[in-house]
């Protein structure tokens, strides 16, 4: 990016956003819409309206090995496994994007979501990123340009690889730090997921021994927008407690509502945070790891 533009790595504000793309900066967008029980309807709801210049990407096709372009292993379990690097930078050079663009990624739900999107960036060793503040609803409530239509075809570029800024911790490595002070697993999930009352994605209901719920939706205000860092750092002080929160590892059930927690972390101050990518999901895959409930 330009010298002279401060890049955006964790929100960005849709005044921002508006200034971002009246400078002429290198600016990409992202349209994350997506719904775990509709899956083609996040592409619908694109297709409908979006962000003027935006770009779509899939939590299936794009951001998974689901799709049969990432041909390489996926790097972890779970229902929504991560491709190599190298096949997602390669997806993301398709799109047009490159090194020395900004990326804004946004969703219709509560920016859950595009998180996921912000993650993998991050994971390429990428900053220049940030997630909408406020998503779709704030861009529409304050006016901002949109259009509809499939998008239309891209002009390749290339991404680099860079060493990560965010990475991931396997389901062994979780497993071999229970019960250790090295290790403070928190859960995204819903409360009536975590006690393992329903369970409406996975074979088994429950949270892994000895994690803390903090419901991923707890990061947003009344307003739709990320609470103010200073609350976000209160309540995760609360829900800590006495443990370093250098030692967090985030879950949920397939990787992506972990994330606002890991973004609402490093607004707060707290520093980079790991993700259990195969979460919840991989977890109780297998029948030999612990299980609670309550």
């Amino acid at each position: 990016m330009p010298a002279t533009i401060t890049p955006y790595t964790t929100l960005i504000s849709v005044d921002q956003l508006r200034a971002l793309q009246s400078s002429g900066a290198p600016l990409m967008v992202f349209d994350c819409s997506f719904d775990l029980t509709q899956p083609a309807a996040g592409r619908t709801l694109f297709n409908d309206s979006h962000i003027a210049g935006a770009v779509f990407a899939d939590l299936n096709d794009d951001l998974s090995t689901h799709s049969p372009q990432f041909t390489g292993r996926a790097v972890n379990g779970g229902r929504h496994p991560l491709p190599a690097r190298e096949d997602f930078a390669r997806w993301l050079g398709q799109m047009g994007f490159h090194n020395g663009m900004q990326a804004v990624v946004y969703d219709r739900h509560g920016m859950n979501y595009c998180g996921r999107l912000w993650w993998m960036l991050k994971w390429l060793g990428h900053d220049a990123v940030a997630v909408l503040n406020g998503g779709w609803q704030a861009w529409v409530a304050a006016g901002g340009a949109v259009e509809s239509g499939a998008p239309g075809p891209r002009v390749a570029a290339h991404c680099d690889l860079h060493p990560a800024l965010l990475d991931f911790v396997e389901a062994a490595t979780v497993q071999s730090q229970l019960g250790r002070a090295s290790q403070t697993v928190l859960d995204a999930r819903a409360p009536a997921r975590f006690r393992g009352e329903v369970e409406p994605f996975d074979p088994v209901a429950g949270h892994i021994p000895g994690a803390l719920n903090r419901p991923f939706n707890q990061n947003i205000g009344e307003d739709g927008l990320f609470k103010p860092a200073e609350a976000l750092r209160a309540e995760f002080a609360a829900l800590l407690g006495e443990r370093d929160a250098a030692t967090v590892v985030h879950h949920c059930g397939s990787g992506v509502s972990a994330i606002p927690n890991i973004l609402a972390m490093q607004v707060a101050g707290l520093g980079a945070s790991a993700l259990f990518a195969g979460s919840w999901s991989e977890w109780c895959s297998d029948p030999q790891r612990p299980v609670a409930t309550g």
